[in-house]
């Protein structure tokens, strides 16, 4: 059995689900930041699939890059919040990883879901 990557994004300000914001997922390495997946929330604030693909599931440390200044529409101004980096590590390669994010334009917080 192989494990797999979950999110779900919450948008506290607005109290629904964050759809439409793009996710970026990076396998970090020493000093080398790999891009492994690209995918966008759709409107339950998930992903429609595992964000790490089953064959990429490996021990290791890894970053989620959630854009949350695009999301949120800025302007030309600079917002409080930009890209929210959460880095984390795969210890057990058979479970699920879930990273939810609870997300307003001036603060977040995440922990391990399940």
């Amino acid at each position: 059995m192989s494990g797999f990557l979950t999110t779900h994004v919450l948008d506290t300000a607005s109290g629904l689900p964050a759809a439409g914001m793009k996710i970026d997922l990076y396998r970090l390495e020493g000093d080398t930041r790999t891009h492994i997946a690209a995918k966008m929330t759709n409107a339950d604030g998930r992903t429609d699939g595992p964000i790490l693909p089953i064959e990429d599931f490996k021990v290791g440390r890894y970053e989620l890059v959630f854009q949350a200044g695009a999301y949120f529409g800025r302007d030309d101004s600079p917002s409080f919040l930009d890209d929210i980096p959460l880095r984390f590590g795969i210890n057990d390669p058979t479970s699920h990883y879930h990273v939810p994010l609870l997300v307003s334009p001036f603060s977040f917080s995440t922990y391990r879901g399940s």
